[in-house]
């Protein structure tokens, strides 16, 4: 399961990140619904938690063609 994970870690921004679709599928849970809890958690994360991914970084090779993407989180 490590090696599985440590495969889904990316850097972007010169940030060790996981997409949030790839989180979704970790707990087994729409993208959405995850996006979801963590706004309206958002107090309990740190500041630079997520962002939201670029058009040019949603073009990168490792970025599946999957619309559910949108965020990461380092």
């Amino acid at each position: 399961m490590k090696e599985s994970i440590q495969n889904l870690i990316y850097e972007i921004r010169g940030q060790k990140v996981m997409l949030d679709s790839d989180l979704a599928m970790m707990y087994q849970v729409e993208t959405k619904r995850l996006n979801e809890a963590v706004k309206r958690n958002i107090k309990r994360f740190p500041a630079d938690f997520m962002f939201q991914l670029t058009e040019t970084e949603r073009k990168l090779p490792f970025i599946r063609d999957n619309k559910d993407t949108n965020f990461v989180t380092n």
